[in-house]
């Protein structure tokens, strides 16, 4: 009997991550990148997920994402990695599993963290070191939020809407969020289960 989808109450942002099997690499190439992006906001679309942070790593992803119905983000991600898992497995002449299980999630109930949450994940480039700083990841929404640049996925969360009246007020105040650390509270709050 198939198990039955996650229920997740509409309108609360919740944070998802999705690591490879064994923490292996399911990104290689920038083809690997740009097909799960597209396939992200085709599901995210359908499912009527929006997405307000990500971050594409080498062996995981992360979504900050807020839902209209109590299962969408659970379709979504079904839907999202098996697809995924048909192009690399076709891509790289393999078969099995590509996903360490289902993924992982928590809802971010305080408005006070979800700010946090948008700097833990477009940090996470940061905090592995292959980059000084996040503006340098091609792979995250952290270019979108920070600096407007499009990416036909990333949509604001009203407490990012909030930080401005214009866009280049809001951009401004989310790029000095960055100078500040996540201290260890923020960041055990944020990190799921």
């Amino acid at each position: 009997m198939p198990r039955q989808p996650r229920q997740t109450t509409p309108g609360i942002p919740l944070h998802i991550v999705q690591r490879g099997c064994n923490r292996q690499q399911v990104f290689h190439d920038e083809q690997d990148h740009l097909k799960y992006l597209n396939l992200l906001r085709t599901k995210s679309g359908h499912y009527k997920v929006n997405i307000h942070a990500w971050v594409l790593m080498s062996n995981h992803i992360h979504l900050l994402c807020t839902a209209e119905h109590s299962t969408s983000p659970s379709k979504m991600m079904q839907t999202l990695s098996i697809a995924y898992s048909n192009y690399y497995n076709k891509k790289y002449q393999r078969s099995g599993t590509l996903w360490q299980g289902r993924y992982r999630s928590k809802q971010i109930t305080h408005d006070s963290y979800l700010l946090c949450a948008y700097r833990y994940i477009e940090l996470n480039p940061v905090r592995a070191g292959l980059v000084n700083h996040p503006s340098q990841y091609k792979w995250s929404s952290y270019n979108c939020n920070a600096f407007g640049k499009s990416d036909n996925l990333t949509k604001a969360h009203s407490i990012y809407d909030s930080l401005g009246i214009t866009k280049e007020q809001k951009q401004n105040t989310y790029q000095n969020l960055f100078q500040e650390a996540l201290n260890p509270k923020q960041i055990q709050s944020i990190q799921t289960t």
